[in-house]
């Protein structure tokens, strides 16, 4: 009599232990603080309900594969990616796993999901329409400076969403009259020369589009543009609390509170 009770009490403890979900981070880091503080509010708290597997890329995106196959050996119960580089790995990695991106320019364009209103598949997320946004911000830049001719566009060619943006900048400078200068940086180090060699392409403005890269190096960028005099404008509003002089993009903070 007595084992059967001490079977029974131990089975009524184990039941009422919560389960912990697992949730696998990819990529920067970005919004991670964020991110954690609004499933706070939702009820799920770090080492009581659920728990982080983070892996992060630190700026090389050649790393991106190797680290998604990690998370997904771990059988973690969602995938997190903030862009579209860790989305795209992720994707290739499971089709089992949820995933969830934060902020892809143009999920369907990268074929991350068949459609807006259908993403399809194991993977969904929110699109910050970066690429639809890039006319407006040449228009604002030269609205904000007189007589603006030409425009140094900095983008990383590594990143599919900043590739999307720099050729939409392409196509709406051609409407707005505009000359470009290209700043395809793919290394914080490349910055500085970068600056110096649109000054010497006698830029007079500088759109900044989004990339981790950038976003990671974010108060470097906005030192050299001041330091250049080169008014700028970008995707996130964090340039501008770092000294930038303008933004203009989606509400970045919404959408980790959506995610």
């Amino acid at each position: 009599a007595i084992c059967v009770l001490f079977i029974e009490f131990g089975f009524l403890a184990n039941a009422q232990q919560p389960r912990i979900f697992k949730i696998g981070m990819l990529g920067d880091g970005s919004g991670l603080g964020l991110f954690r503080r609004e499933l706070r509010e939702l009820g799920y708290v770090e080492g009581k309900n659920i728990a982080f597997e983070y892996r992060f890329a630190d700026d090389k995106l050649d790393r991106l594969p190797a680290l998604a196959e990690e998370l997904v050996r771990l059988k973690v119960d969602v995938l997190v990616t903030p862009g579209t580089p860790g989305a795209l790995v992720l994707k290739k990695a499971t089709r089992t796993i949820p995933i969830v991106f934060t902020d892809v320019t143009d999920p369907v364009a990268t074929g991350l999901v068949d459609s807006l209103a259908r993403p399809g598949g194991n993977i969904t997320g929110f699109t910050s329409v970066e690429t639809a946004l890039a006319g407006k911000r040449l228009e604002l830049l030269k609205e904000t400076v007189p007589k603006l001719l030409r425009v140094a566009v900095l983008w990383d060619p590594q990143n599919p969403s900043s590739v999307q943006e720099w050729k939409e900048t392409q196509t709406a400078a051609l409407n707005l009259g505009l000359q470009l200068h290209s700043m395809a940086v793919r290394s914080a180090d490349r910055y500085e020369n970068a600056f110096k060699e649109a000054v010497k392409a006698r830029s007079a403005a500088l759109p900044a589009c989004s990339t981790p890269l950038g976003a990671s190096n974010q108060e470097r960028i906005v030192q050299l543009a001041a330091k250049n005099r080169l008014p700028a404008i970008y995707v996130q509003g964090s340039f501008v609390v770092s000294g930038g002089l303008m933004s203009y993009g989606a509400d970045r903070t919404e959408r980790y509170k959506r995610v």
